[in-house]
């Protein structure tokens, strides 16, 4: 079974955060490695918040893995400026689930965008399976 939902309209979640020193570089705004951490963070929350967290994952030995990411700098993000993370499925096919975030300034100017493809894993077989529902569930 081929679960094809490209066309589906997908809700949003929104994560707040607030930087801290710990997310910054010697320049004084937030590091690039810390965007993908920033990003993690967000995901996990609303997967956790939709039934689909770190407990599922470890008890039935499937979840989600990045396959690719394309990371976009837009505008610059300071020491203890609170920021929202806007996430949303884009689509989902069989193995293949494809998803945007972005992080929004106070102002509502988006200061970057990130786009992922994610492989459902069979962390027992190590290879992509077929997502289950509770799955498709918690991120549309």
């Amino acid at each position: 079974m081929t679960l094809v939902a490209t066309k589906m309209e997908f809700k949003e979640f929104e994560y707040t955060v607030l930087i801290k020193e710990s997310h910054l570089d010697s320049f004084g705004h937030v590091n690039n490695a810390a965007y993908l951490t920033l990003y993690e963070e967000a995901r996990w929350d609303f997967i956790t918040r939709n039934g689909y967290g770190l407990e599922v994952i470890q008890r039935e030995k499937k979840g989600p893995v990045v396959l690719d990411v394309s990371l976009r700098f837009k505008r610059e993000l300071v020491n203890r400026q609170t920021i929202r993370i806007v996430s949303k499925t884009e689509s989902l096919s069989g193995k293949i689930m494809k998803m945007t975030q972005q992080m929004v300034n106070e102002k509502g100017e988006i200061a970057s965008e990130a786009f992922f493809t994610f492989g459902f894993m069979d962390m027992k077989l190590r290879k992509l399976v077929e997502m289950p529902t509770a799955w498709t569930q918690a991120v549309t």
